[in-house]
């Protein structure tokens, strides 16, 4: 029996005594994906949603994917109610929250490690102004909701429609004015329904590739960025040495940063 015989055997009794080590990694690998933590915390906020929420009153709509003038955007929930619609944001992250409504991103603190994300209030944003157009309704019969699940804890004062998973409902049920007749309600569904896309794997796919364009073309850097600092680069004419007279691209930061590029 050669070397490679014998490494084949040793590999094939390996793998008969340990498969299910291998296959317990992936799963976890899986568990912990972004993917499955969105799905996790989307299907928090529909447990609580059946749970809590009479259906008879409120009419729950999973991952609604709407037409946009650039593509799509997806919303993770809107309840339709005669206390109004509520459009949904689902975070599933763990660590320290810090972010203000104001702020472009927010920062996940996880130990020393630190990471940003989107407003989440600014990505709703979006979907709300989407929706209301979409269902042609009055802005004040909107309300936009970020729920946090998973093991975070706010670290700045949150505004109230950001709340962890347990303040989801309280913040629904707190809006007791009746602002929408059932005819109303009907029609919003009907409109909500007819304008959707379809929900499938493939319109889900054609959402994440859109994303991610958008993602990489804002993490592009300008042509007149400074490749070292990121800084606009600016004009300037040497004034001595060989080049004198010649322009050229410098740093705005300079002299902090010397970088320069030709004309």
């Amino acid at each position: 029996m050669n070397l490679t015989q014998l490494v084949l055997q040793a590999f094939s009794q390996t793998f008969a005594a340990y498969w299910w080590l291998l296959i317990l990694l992936i799963v976890i690998s899986f568990l912990k994906s972004p993917l499955m933590k969105g799905i996790i915390g989307e299907g928090l906020v529909n447990l609580a949603t059946a749970l809590f929420l009479d259906k008879n009153v409120y009419r729950l709509f999973k991952n609604v994917t709407l037409p946009t003038a650039d593509g799509t955007t997806q919303l993770d929930h809107v309840i339709v109610s005669p206390y109004g619609v509520f459009v949904i944001e689902t975070k599933n992250l763990k660590g320290w929250i810090f972010g203000s409504p104001q702020q472009k991103l927010w920062t996940q603190q996880i130990y020393k490690h630190k990471n940003q994300f989107q407003n989440p209030l600014h990505q709703n944003y979006k979907h709300t102004q989407t929706l209301q157009s979409a269902l042609e309704l009055d802005p004040s019969k909107l309300f936009s909701l970020v729920v946090f699940v998973g093991d975070s804890e706010f670290k700045t004062p949150m505004p109230d429609n950001v709340v962890y998973a347990g303040g989801y409902i309280r913040f629904i049920k707190s809006k007791r004015q009746l602002i929408m007749a059932d005819s109303e309600v009907q029609e919003v569904c009907r409109k909500l329904q007819a304008g959707r896309l379809r929900p499938s794997i493939k319109t889900h796919i054609e959402h994440v590739r859109h994303v991610k364009t958008i993602v990489e073309q804002k993490q592009q850097p300008s042509q007149n960025a400074c490749p070292k600092c990121g800084k606009p680069m600016i004009l300037r004419t040497a004034s001595k040495g060989d080049n004198a007279g010649n322009q050229f691209w410098g740093c705005s930061g300079f002299p902090g940063c010397r970088t320069v590029r030709p004309l």
